[in-house]
């Protein structure tokens, strides 16, 4: 008896093997199955696989890419219609098709506007079994327009008032990210008090003293043009009252007792409640006829939003927002209505028939409200389309009765209502095809004894063919009380036995043929434990051995893993397995628990358990330890070419127990003398069996190695030589790197002697076009590690690969690696570049990305050069200084720091690969705005009078801007160096020149002096002077002075030509000599004559001695803390005051020439001599002293 399909058996059990996957892919009318080789043969009407979004909202600084991709036989050709007309693309330039697809690309990028190509796109793909239809695709461009401009008035409220900020962002597609910053860029904290509604409101409940701040900043992130603008800066001043009242909760939004909110099925339902109130209210949400869905409930932003996701028709009904603190409780019921766009209930199936045969069609579709199904056929209305009396529409359902070949159509089914709409396209295949079996021939099946075996028998034919199993050459028929035949033609052995071994033959035939094919059975033995691992208690630091015994199926191969506690064993080299064995030494404590062997073939698994108990130690004395002794009787056996056996007798272990025997080898051939890892067993075995290479002359020697340490070598074992083979591994590190741009440097790290198999070592260099059809190209070289490749293209990538071979063959197939010929300068600048002057001093670049092809290499990121642009002047008197910054990777933007104020700059920017720089982009100029000006470039005091002093400045070095005015302050000193009054004048700009009068005679006087801008003023000078005595009197001359780094100049009286000056200088002259010759007769005579001492009696404690390291005078601070002077300053003789020099040496006042007073009193003289360096105490030099330092000391 014959076998047949049986038409009720659906699917197995999902606990039987994994063979049982396939017999639920079930025939419904007659399935196409996923063959290649066999829809390569069978004609199909096209079938849409990919196209875009029905609302596809696109890049307009990308080119428009529309998807349209179909399947077919033959395959289809494309069509589309615009807003309903077709769209002859062939007439546009700007539009193309992607070859062997639908898919249409628009270049807007090089000229064109993604807004001329809004509209609603449908795309056809046709053959001559048919038509299939795209979903309308909607095609708008992306928005994110700026915030309208408007003026906002600084908010002031009073503490504990309600407050609501409008964001209101302009209305950008896709709607903007709503978020409120500071200036800094910091996110607003937000919380029960204060937070953001899902219009981007910003709402205080009530505003604290700490909410006072200038810079509330709502900014609209438009995520698909990566844009973020900005509203302009909200002001608010909290003032703080004595006492705020408290009152009862209001809503801030919705408004009202009652609102309505309309959400469509499957989206997330955003209910919102804001309430204000002192103290802060808090926010509870109910549903009045149910309760909310646990699993799908959410409470955002401090529970004033109520979320739940995918919402269905279920959660209609009425929610209530309760707004409550200590003063009263309100509340808003907003009722929701869920409606629902289509979605399917049963979407229609392609629909595959033989000649003759029925079939339906059927479309359902469920909404809210509910949708109206229409039928169309080929694209076109089904009552319009050609008549087909094999087809009756009965609403939802097509009917199909006594189909022909004519018949095949694909049908689309439309569920619309007024949100939206379902397209699906199913297509009616009409086909006569002979039986065939998709199954490969001559398919192992193996399965353990007593399990079920499941034979594939995947069939294809049209009409459905019937399917039939027999057993065995002769073919005997197989029996329904033993076997199972499924629909999809599997055929299942519930319980396999020994003797169902075999060979078994699938029959699929139709009315148009037969088709056969023999598959086999292996019944295989199943795996078993002969010797279960035992219950062991074993003493702390003891030895234990776990024993597991395995029998199984000799042709499967059995791996054996021990596991502690169902997890791995601990990575303890106390834990050792071998063969049959799980040995544990040194035992601990921790060691305690659950081992178990698991024993597993590709086919079953079998397991078992035992317990180890550790217990305390009984006390021994104390053995003496040591490193084991070394291995002797080293014997070679089982030599065959590439392994070989090696045994030994070990040492004493000197009461350690040897934990690991290690194996090294001598290469006598290629490495004489020289000894190398080979191997490691446990310390209870005695022989290993050691992999070997070929062409080497090996020695082996032994090591055991206990707790204690690693014991001598042993002797060396005999010699054992391998044959030369073919090498078994190939070089590494392959790579591949061009150094010019017209070349390809292959390299690779050679073999080395050991790993060369055999004589004649040498290499394959191949090499081909990574992205080209081209063949291979091949060179053999000998043993070197470089090959180079010229004449390639620039910046290409090629496949690599490099194979070892000697006199004995090749090494197996290399790897294949990605490689790239050289780089080359990139070709284009960038362009489209735009410079934001951020302030006077930093400025933001932006440009566009160059195309990917023309940078020739790998991008390293884009180079800014900008300098101060110059006058040609300018230009012919110094070099033009450029600076430069780089920006790492696809950056299209960067910050230029560190500018001058009020300055012209030019930039460029370039591209960068790994050989260099691009061209330059076109000049790109800019300006930054005025700053606060440097301080004049000096100061002085010129013609001092009774009354009046004359101020003479240079303008500041760096103006950074046009001077508006200066600002000259000054203010008396007094005899103790106390500071008057302040006064304040203004003087032009254009002005170096003011005479002061009316001031106060002999009176020193501090002035500061800065320069202004319409920014602000800079920095200041300071100075000092000093106006006349009246007749005959000295005119303040007074020591020099320094004030904060900065050399300070005062006037003196000239007196050089007053009688009884000259007669005192005269007799300081003499006196000076007389001791000059006492002290040189003295010293004559051997004697000492105490110079210091006396220099000490007559020192003017007002004279501070000068420093010789740098020539400079005293320090006084000027400083606006209005220190007193230090007694003993000086000021330079020309009063001129250095901005970039700090300290005056003595060559600004003319070392060397003969000294003398103007007519005015100032000094000009010389110093006579270089002072020597004198302690703090201030004693002078044992030099002559100067005429001006005697005049000081008597002032």
């Amino acid at each position: 008896m014959q076998l047949k399909i049986m038409p009720k058996k659906k699917c197995l059990s999902a606990g039987r093997v994994p063979l049982i996957l396939f017999l639920c892919q079930m025939i419904s009318a007659l399935e196409v199955p996923l063959d290649p080789k066999l829809l390569e043969d069978l004609v199909q009407p096209p079938t849409i696989t990919q196209q875009s979004p029905k609302d596809y909202i696109i890049d307009p600084r990308e080119n428009i890419v529309i998807q349209c991709e179909a399947k077919g036989k033959p395959p289809p050709s494309f069509s589309w219609t615009r807003n309903g007309t077709h769209f002859d693309i062939d007439k546009d330039p700007l539009v193309t098709m992607k070859p062997g697809s639908g898919t249409l690309i628009i270049n807007i990028m090089s000229e064109g506007k993604a807004e001329t190509y809004e509209g609603v796109y449908q795309c056809t793909a046709r053959n001559e079994r048919g038509a299939a239809i795209s979903n309308n695709i909607v095609v708008r461009p992306s928005r994110s327009p700026l915030w309208t401009k408007e003026k906002l008035e600084p908010i002031t409220l009073q503490n504990g008032q309600p407050l609501v900020l409008p964001c209101r962002p302009p209305i950008g597609l896709p709607p903007a990210i709503i978020f409120w910053m500071d200036n800094s860029f910091q996110r607003l904290p937000q919380s029960e008090r204060v937070s953001q509604g899902l219009n981007g409101d910003l709402y205080f409940s009530n505003v604290l003293p700490e909410d006072t701040r200038e810079d509330y900043i709502c900014y609209a992130r438009f995520n698909h043009t990566q844009t973020i603008q900005q509203k302009q800066p909200i002001s608010l001043k909290v003032i703080s009252a004595k006492s705020s009242k408290e009152r009862p909760p209001t809503f801030l939004t919705p408004e009202g007792n009652a609102s309505r909110k309309e959400e469509l099925r499957g989206n997330v339902l955003s209910l919102e409640c804001i309430a204000e109130g002192l103290p802060t209210p808090l926010i509870y949400w109910i549903k009045e006829d149910g309760t909310l869905p646990a699993n799908r409930t959410f409470y955002r932003n401090f529970q004033k939003t109520l979320q739940i996701i995918q919402v269905s028709e279920a959660d209609s009904g009425n929610y209530q927002c309760i707004a409550k603190n200590t003063l009263g409780i309100i509340r808003h019921t907003i009722s929701v209505t869920v409606k629902a766009a289509p979605y399917w209930i049963m979407a229609p199936r392609n629909l595959v028939l033989s000649p003759g045969e029925d079939g339906t069609l059927i479309c359902r579709a469920n909404g809210n409200p509910k949708p109206r199904i229409s039928w169309l056929t080929n694209g076109v209305p089904t009552e319009i389309a050609p008549d087909d009396p094999s087809r009756r529409i009965d609403g939802d359902t097509i009917i199909f009765s006594n189909v022909q070949e004519r018949s095949s159509a694909v049908y689309q089914c439309n569920a619309s209502n007024e949100y939206g709409y379902l397209l699906a396209n199913a297509f009616v295949n009409v086909l006569a095809e002979l039986p065939r079996i998709l199954t490969p021939a001559n398919t192992l099946y193996q399965v353990i004894a007593n399990r079920p075996a499941f034979l594939d028998c995947a069939f294809f034919g049209s009409p459905l063919p019937t399917i039939e199993w027999f057993k065995g050459a002769k073919g005997s028929a197989l029996h329904e009380d033993i076997y199972v035949i499924h629909e999809n033609g599997t055929l299942e052995i519930p319980v396999a036995q020994k003797d169902n071994s075999g060979t078994y033959t699938c029959v699929a035939r139709n009315k148009l043929g037969v088709a056969k094919n023999e598959v086999h059975l292996e019944i295989k033995d199943p795996t078993r434990i002969l010797k279960q691992p035992e219950y062991a208690v074993v003493q702390r630091g003891g030895r234990v051995s776990f024993e597991c015994k395995v029998k199984h199926d000799h042709t499967l191969i059995a791996t054996v893993t021990w596991l502690k506690d169902n997890g791995e064993l601990p990575n303890d080299e106390r834990f050792t397995v071998d063969k049959d064995h799980l040995v544990v030494t040194d035992v601990r404590d921790s060691d305690g628990g659950i081992y178990t062997c698991v024993a597993n073939t590709t086919l079953d698994e079998v397991s078992a358990s035992a317990v180890l108990s550790v217990v305390a130690p009984t006390p021994t004395p104390a053995p003496i330890y040591d490193v084991p002794s070394p291995p002797f009787d080293l014997e070679l056996t089982d030599q065959l070419d590439k392994s070989v056996q090696l045994s030994w007798t070990p040492g004493d272990d000197n009461n350690s127990p040897i934990t690991k025997f290690i194996i090294e080898y001598e290469d006598a051939m290629h490495e004489a003398g020289l000894w190398h890892h080979q191997a490691e067993v446990s310390g209870t075995q005695t022989t290993a069996q050691l992999k070997l290479s070929p062409y080497v002359n090996y020695s082996f020697r032994v090591m055991a190695e206990n707790s204690i340490g690693r014991s001598l070598p042993s002797e060396a074992s005999e010699q054992y030589q391998t044959k030369a083979a073919e090498p078994d591994k190939n070089p590494t590190a392959v790579e591949g790197l061009g150094s010019e741009p017209d070349n390809l440097v292959i390299t690779w790290k050679p073999l080395n002697g050991f790993e060369s198999n055999g004589p004649g070592l040498q290499y394959k260099v191949s090499w081909r076009q990574k992205d080209g059809d081209d063949e291979w190209t091949s060179v053999v070289v000998a043993n070197v590690s470089k090959y180079i490749v010229s004449g390639t293209p620039t910046f290409v990538p090629y496949l690599i690969k490099v194979q070892a071979l000697n006199v004995m063959g090749f090494a197996p197939e290399p790897a294949v690696v990605t490689g790239h010929s050289g780089e080359d300068l990139p070709m284009v600048a960038p362009g489209n570049v735009r410079v934001n002057v951020v302030n006077s001093t930093l400025a933001e670049v932006h440009w566009d990305p160059v195309p990917l092809k023309s940078i020739r290499g790998r991008l390293q990121g884009y180079r800014i050069y900008y300098w101060k642009a110059q006058s040609a002047s300018q230009r012919n008197r110094r070099h033009l200084e450029k600076k430069i910054l780089t920006f790492q990777g696809s950056k299209t933007h960067g910050m230029l720091p560190g500018l001058e104020p009020f300055s012209h700059y030019a930039l460029n920017v370039r591209v960068v690969n790994g050989k260099g720089e691009g061209p330059a982009s076109p000049d790109r100029a800019f300006s930054t705005p005025e700053g606060v000006p440097s301080a004049p470039s000096s100061l002085k005091i010129v013609n001092p009078t009774l009354d009046s002093l004359t101020l003479e400045w240079d303008p500041p070095s760096r103006p950074n801007g046009i001077l508006t005015e200066y600002t000259l302050k000054y203010q008396p000193i007094n005899s103790t160096h106390e500071l008057g009054p302040l006064i304040d004048l203004k003087i032009p700009a254009n002005k170096t020149r003011w005479t002061l009068k009316n001031l106060n005679f002999s009176t020193r006087y501090k002035f500061y002096f800065y320069a202004q801008t319409s920014v602000g003023p800079g920095s200041q000078i300071t100075e000092e002077g000093v106006t006349t005595v009246d007749e005959g009197k000295m005119a303040g001359i007074l020591p020099p002075d320094v004030g904060a780094g900065k050399a300070m100049a005062s006037r003196q009286v000239d007196i050089a030509t007053q009688g009884w000056f000259i007669g005192l200088m005269c007799a300081v002259a003499l006196l000076i000599l007389i001791l000059l010759i006492v002290c040189f007769i003295r010293r004559n005579k051997g004697g000492k004559y105490p110079v210091k001492e006396k220099e000490d009696a007559h020192a003017d404690p007002e004279i501070q001695p000068m420093k010789e390291d740098d020539g400079t005078f005293g320090e006084y601070s000027d400083a606006e803390d209005h220190k007193p002077l230090k007694k003993g300053s000086r000021t330079p003789s020309d009063r001129t005051v250095k901005k970039e020099d700090s300290d005056d040496s003595l060559v600004d006042y003319g070392e060397g020439v003969n000294g003398q007073f103007n007519e005015d009193g100032s000094f000009i003289g010389q110093y006579s001599g270089k002072k020597e360096k004198e302690p703090a105490e201030g004693n002078e030099s044992s030099e002559a002293p100067s005429p001006v330092n005697a005049m000081n000391s008597f002032v």
